[in-house]
C-alpha cells in the first residue's frame, strides 16, 4: 500500500471505532436515557435512512465534481457536529435534528470513502483494499462497542455524551488525517463539458449491468444486513428463545468470523469470477437461514438452538467476508472514468433503501410469522444466487474475472514481442 492509501485505512478504522461507541445504545440512550420513549427513538433510527436518501443522490454528483476528498471532509465535520449535539440533546426536536446530521454525514461517508480507495489503487490492489477496509471497519466497530459497554451508564446521561464526544472526536481526527491525504488525479466532469448530472444520470441507468448490480445489491442487503437487528434478532428472541445475552455472542460471532475469515477468504476469492462468487454467497446464506429454522422451528434442546442461531450469524460474516473484495470494485470497474463516485453514491443509496425495507418486513415477520420468514428469505437468499449467475452474463471478462484478463493481455504482449524478435533474427 502507498502512503495515501495507508492513512485512508487508519482514517477509516478510526471513523469505525468512534461509531462503535454508540450505534449499539442509540436506542437506550432516545428512549430511557433522555426519557423520550420508544417512538422518539423509532423516529430517530427512521431519520438516519430518510437522511441518507435525501443526501446521497446530490454525493454522487458532488463527488464526480469536486473529487471524493473535499466531499468526505465535508460529510465527517457534519458527522462530528451531528455526534456531539445528539450527546447534548435534551428534547425530541434536538435530538432528531442532530441524527439527521449525523446520519447524513454517515452516509455520504461511505461512497466518498470508496471512491478515494478507487482512486489510489489499482485494478491488481483493488480487492486487497477493499477487503482491507471491511476488515478495519468491523474490528474497529467491534472494540469500540466493547469498550463502550464498559463505560456506558443507563442511570447516567453525562456517560452516553462521553460516548458521543468521542465517537465526535474520531471523526475529526479523520478529518486530520484525510487532510494530508495527496490524492493521485482522476478526471472530474467538468474536463468533460456537455456532461449534465441528468446526462450522467441516464448513463448510468444505461449500464444494464450496473442497473443488474443494483437489483442484486438490494436484494443481498435487504436479506442479510437489513435483518441482524430487526427480523433475526426478533426471530431468535420469540421462535428459538435466544436470550439477549445469546443474541449479542451472536453479533460477536458475526464479527469474529469476518475478522478472523477476510483474508484466508481473500485468496480464494481473488482468483474467481466475482458473478460466481456472489453466487455462492447466496448458497452459503440459504444454508444459513436453513441453520436459523433448524434454531427456531427443530424443536431442539435450548442449547442447540443457542448454538444454532449463533452459527447461523458466523456464517453471514462467513458470506460478508466474501462479498467485501468482490461488490465494491465491481462497483468500481463497471463505472466510465471520473464516475466512480457516482456510481458509488448509486450503489450506497440501493444499499441504504434495502436498509431500510428490510427491517420494516423482516421485522413484524420475524416476531409473528416464524416459519413463512425464514422461507421467505431462504429464497431472497437462492435469489442472489440466480442474479448473481444472470448479471455474470452481462460483465466483460476484464470486470468479472481481472486476474484472468490480464494473464491473458501479458500472455499476448509476451507472444507479440517473442514474434517480433523472430521477426528480426
Amino acid at each position: 500500500m502507498g502512503a495515501a492509501m495507508r492513512r485512508i485505512h487508519v482514517g477509516n478504522a478510526l471513523s469505525a471505532f468512534g461509531l462503535g461507541f454508540t450505534v449499539p445504545y442509540l436506542y437506550v440512550y432516545v428512549a430511557q436515557v433522555r426519557g423520550l420513549g420508544a417512538m422518539t427513538a423509532g423516529l430517530v433510527l427512521a431519520v438516519f435512512a430518510v437522511a441518507a436518501l435525501v443526501v446521497l443522490p446530490f454525493a454522487g454528483r458532488a463527488i464526480v465534481r469536486r473529487g471524493p476528498l473535499p466531499v468526505l471532509l465535508a460529510a465527517l465535520v457534519t458527522a462530528a457536529i451531528g455526534s456531539l449535539s445528539l450527546g447534548l440533546a435534551s428534547s425530541a426536536a434536538a435530538v432528531l435534528l442532530s441524527a439527521a446530521a449525523l446520519g447524513a454525514g454517515q452516509a455520504v461517508m461511505q461512497p466518498a470513502l470508496a471512491t478515494t480507495i478507487v482512486d489510489c489503487s489499482t485494478a491488481d490492489t483493488r480487492s486487497r483494499a477493499f477487503a482491507m477496509q471491511f476488515f478495519l471497519q468491523n474490528l474497529g466497530l467491534g472494540v469500540g462497542g466493547l469498550i463502550g459497554g464498559h463505560l456506558v451508564d443507563t442511570n447516567s446521561a453525562a456517560s452516553f455524551t462521553l460516548l458521543f464526544a468521542i465517537e465526535a472526536a474520531m471523526f475529526l481526527v479523520l478529518v486530520v488525517v484525510m487532510a494530508t491525504v495527496r490524492m493521485p488525479h482522476s478526471p472530474r466532469i467538468e474536463d468533460a463539458p456537455g456532461r449534465s448530472g441528468r446526462g450522467s444520470r441516464k448513463q448510468l441507468m444505461g449500464n444494464r449491468a450496473m442497473v443488474q448490480l443494483c437489483v442484486l445489491g438490494f436484494v443481498l442487503f435487504f436479506a442479510c444486513y437489513g435483518q441482524f437487528e430487526s427480523g433475526l434478532s426478533a426471530y431468535g428472541v420469540e421462535a428459538a428463545g435466544i436470550s439477549t445475552s445469546a443474541l449479542g455472542t451472536a453479533l460477536a460471532a458475526n464479527t469474529a468470523m469476518i475478522v478472523v475469515a477476510q483474508f484466508a477468504v481473500l485468496k480464494f476469492v481473488e482468483r474467481r469470477r466475482r458473478s460466481r462468487v456472489i453466487a455462492a454467497v447466496g448458497l452459503l446464506w440459504a444454508v444459513a437461514w436453513g441453520v436459523a429454522g433448524y434454531a427456531g422451528l427443530g424443536h431442539g434442546s435450548r442449547e442447540m438452538a443457542t448454538a444454532a442461531f449463533v452459527s447461523t450469524y458466523a456464517l453471514f460474516g462467513l458470506g460478508e467476508a466474501m462479498l467485501s473484495p468482490t461488490v465494491a470494485p465491481l462497483v468500481a470497474d463497471l463505472a466510465p472514468e471520473g464516475m466512480a463516485g457516482q456510481y458509488n453514491s448509486a450503489f450506497a443509496l440501493v444499499k441504504q433503501l434495502a436498509l431500510a425495507v428490510g427491517p420494516a418486513v423482516g421485522g413484524p415477520m420475524g416476531a409473528s410469522l416464524h416459519a413463512p420468514y425464514v422461507v421467505t428469505f431462504l429464497l431472497f437468499s437462492l435469489g442472489i444466487s440466480v442474479l448473481a449467475v444472470r448479471l455474470g452474463r452481462r460483465l466483460t471478462p476484464a470486470q468479472d474475472q481481472p486476474w484472468a484478463a490480464k494473464s491473458r493481455v501479458v500472455a499476448q504482449g509476451r507472444a507479440s514481442a517473442a514474434g517480433h524478435a523472430r521477426a528480426h533474427a
